[in-house]
């Protein structure tokens, strides 16, 4: 079966911005980002990419442009299933307030009881991401062979449930995994099993680094916002 190569949007307004996005439209890469997609085309230039697939966001849309323009041959295809967790009520409201909501404490320790008010479930989000990825798998081993390579661009809160799922790993603990801006997620499926051989990868270690503000024990719900 095929290698998914799973990356999330580079770093956009709203992430400079505190705000959880959500499906909020008109939400665009930041100039960071723009340089984060920029490169993207060149770390990828050694695979040879059959299908590109993208959240119909404008930063999804964004993020997958370079790559586009630098290998004509590839469209992208939309699949809003691979579209950002519909927060609902939440959406477009910054984090900092949101870290109060009584909810707040089950996205993070139970996440599969959350489900956002006028929203969907977390649950909900990663069951339509996982169904994408499997169709997405089998058409493009139809179309390009079994050792073909594919490119999603989502975000941040989906691409962590797609590797808990790759990793049989409860939802409730998806938390504990860190996607950066334009970082590179690969996982490679076979009939019995999928295997992560990327997770998260940025080219560079700043994220690394000591901050001023150590970052507190919460996952950054939406993805965060990256290195400073």
């Amino acid at each position: 079966m095929p290698t998914l190569i799973l990356v999330r949007h580079g770093r956009s307004t709203a992430n400079t911005e505190g705000l959880l996005a959500g499906r909020t439209p008109g939400v665009a890469l930041d100039e960071r980002g723009t340089t984060q997609a920029a490169a993207l085309p060149g770390r990828l230039a050694g695979l040879p990419i059959s299908e590109v697939v993208t959240s119909p966001l404008q930063r999804c849309e964004e993020t997958v442009r370079p790559l586009l323009d630098a290998r004509p041959g590839l469209r992208a295809h939309t699949d809003e299933r691979i579209g950002e967790c519909d927060y609902g009520d939440w959406s477009g409201r910054k984090l900092a307030e949101l870290k109060d909501e009584p909810l707040m404490e089950v996205v993070q320790a139970h996440p599969t009881a959350a489900a956002f008010p006028g929203g969907e479930s977390m649950r909900e989000m990663q069951h339509r991401a996982a169904e994408a990825v499997r169709e997405w798998n089998a058409r493009v081993e139809r179309d390009h062979g079994a050792d073909a390579v594919y490119l999603m661009c989502s975000h941040g809160d989906v691409i962590k449930s797609l590797v808990a799922d790759a990793l049989g790993l409860h939802l409730d603990l998806f938390q504990r995994i860190s996607v950066e801006p334009c970082s590179i997620t690969a996982i490679r499926y076979t009939r019995l099993r999928p295997f992560l051989v990327r997770l998260g990868d940025t080219g560079d270690f700043a994220s690394l680094a000591p901050r001023e503000e150590p970052p507190g024990g919460d996952a950054p719900v939406g993805g965060g916002a990256g290195a400073p």
